[in-house]
């Protein structure tokens, strides 16, 4: 179990997943997505290139993280961002 500190962030997390959503990131590419989508897989799986054996898995992995994660960020509403804003009038 990680040890949650203070901010709510995890001690020992992957630090080199961007944050994608605004306005940190304005609207991020299939790539930008996909390169967190692998980190994210590396880092759980443990492995920084798979096995032949187990690279169907890894990619599977990495195109369903980066599908929720483009589905997530299309959900997103960030309050005071101009996206989340509705217009006067």
């Amino acid at each position: 179990m990680r040890e949650v500190v203070r901010g709510g962030t995890l001690r020992g997390m992957c630090r080199s997943i961007q944050t994608l959503r605004p306005p940190f990131h304005e609207d991020p590419t299939e790539a930008e997505i996909r390169a967190a989508a692998l980190q994210y897989v590396r880092k759980v799986s443990g492995f920084r290139t798979p096995a032949p054996h187990n690279a169907a898995a890894f990619d599977a992995a990495v195109a369903a993280v980066a599908g929720a994660t483009a589905e997530l960020l299309d959900s997103l509403v960030v309050r005071g961002s101009p996206a989340g804003r509705t217009p006067a009038g």
